[in-house]
């Protein structure tokens, strides 16, 4: 069932709710990206309930700013009492992994459990080498990717970007394609505003590490970090939230890269429900 929620400004936010049980709510990459888990959100369903949801901006929801760490919280916010939700568990992916930390920093008392898919840690010193490793992965393909990236696109040339860009975060070749389509498949567009402004908030004021390593030694939340051993982003940048959290389950999955529900469904899927529905 489709849901329309207002977040506190008036803003229109495309949500969707799948399932009956205990509440989980996805919180999709990015930033200025959309939710892609709909095959993930059917297989949960059958146990739990699921609550995904567009950000800001980004494919269903409306199209329109302001884009921020604070304003992507309080529309997380605007989810959670949409649905009215007390405690869920919250699942973030990617950039959606920083946004579901961060929620759980600011509200812990509205959070009964976190997951942490594939995120890139508490610092920035990752991308050098996610950089290098990206143009590895990309093989003969980097030269299509450079030739499109420097100039200005079509829609159909944005997707082509996208698909070639997303299929380097597979570890198998042989379906890093397939996967990548699907991904794109539909293709909202990405909101490129969104991305650059709350990247930029993120290189000069968000990511303080010393202090982000002070405040999770003190999150009790329960918290799973799942991590795929191929991702291109490298997983030393993980190690110092996996030190910090005091009440932390990390499962690394070895043939998966960044998005191991499609590219590790079964192992992924038996480790999400064993943490979510298992004892507190």
């Amino acid at each position: 069932m489709n849901h329309e929620v207002r977040a506190d400004d008036g803003c229109r936010l495309w949500a969707a709710e799948l399932g009956e049980g205990e509440p989980l709510i996805l919180c999709h990459g990015g930033p200025g990206l959309w939710d892609m888990f709909d095959g993930l959100a059917a297989e949960l369903a059958g146990r739990m309930r699921v609550i995904r949801w567009d950000q800001r901006g980004c494919g269903r929801s409306e199209r329109r700013g302001p884009y921020s760490l604070e304003r992507t919280l309080r529309d997380l916010d605007a989810v959670r009492r949409h649905f009215h939700l007390a405690r869920p568990a919250v699942l973030g992916h990617s950039w959606g992994a920083q946004l579901a930390l961060r929620y759980a920093l600011e509200h812990p008392d509205r959070v009964r459990r976190l997951v942490y898919v594939s995120g890139t840690g508490l610092g920035r010193d990752w991308h050098l080498a996610y950089e290098r490793n990206l143009a590895a992965r990309l093989g003969p393909e980097l030269a299509r990717v450079a030739e499109l990236s420097g100039r200005e696109r079509t829609e159909d040339e944005d997707r082509e970007l996208a698909v070639l860009q997303w299929s380097a975060d597979f570890a198998d070749p042989a379906g890093a394609r397939r996967h990548a389509e699907r991904m794109a498949t539909p293709w909202f567009g990405i909101n490129y505003e969104c991305n650059a402004t709350i990247n930029a908030e993120d290189r000069t004021a968000t990511w303080h590490e010393p202090r982000l390593v002070e405040a999770c030694r003190g999150l009790t939340v329960p918290t799973l970090i799942v991590d795929g051993a191929k991702d291109i982003r490298p997983r030393r940048a993980v190690d110092s939230l996996h030190q910090a959290l005091p009440a932390v389950t990390r499962v690394v999955l070895p043939d998966a890269g960044h998005v191991p529900w499609l590219e590790a469904p079964q192992r992924f899927h038996s480790v999400l429900t064993g943490y979510l529905l298992g004892p507190v």
